[in-house]
């Protein structure tokens, strides 16, 4: 249930995101949906590769900035999506860490309201 939710929770995110982002286009919320579930399947299966490898490119630097490591690590994950399918489209890699931004405050705000009513 709680995957559920978090799926949800994230495709609420990149849909609000493509509305308040010139840059950032989803065809629909159906799309969100779609875009949520790959973001959040390349994130499980890549991210941690590329912060491992960036962590080790960069001497450790990116361990200590975990934050800004992981909103870069998630710009480009938003591109390889965007890539992979024709229900995201992202103008720029400007736009992908400004909607990287956008969804990870949207998620955590949503998160954060769902634990507490539930």
């Amino acid at each position: 249930m709680n995957l559920l939710l978090s799926w949800l929770i994230l495709s609420f995110a990149v849909w609000l995101t493509a509305e308040l982002l010139r840059g950032f286009h989803v065809k629909s919320f159906t799309s969100a949906v779609l875009v949520a579930a790959l973001f959040g399947i390349l994130n499980f299966l890549l991210g941690w590769l590329l912060f491992a490898l960036f962590t080790v490119a960069t001497l450790g630097i990116a361990w200590l900035l975990a934050f800004i490591t992981r909103w870069i690590i998630n710009a480009i994950l938003l591109m390889l999506v965007s890539k992979l399918t024709d229900a995201l489209r992202i103008d720029s890699f400007g736009w992908a860490l400004g909607g990287a931004l956008l969804m990870s405050l949207i998620g955590t705000l949503g998160e954060w309201a769902v634990r507490s009513v539930f």
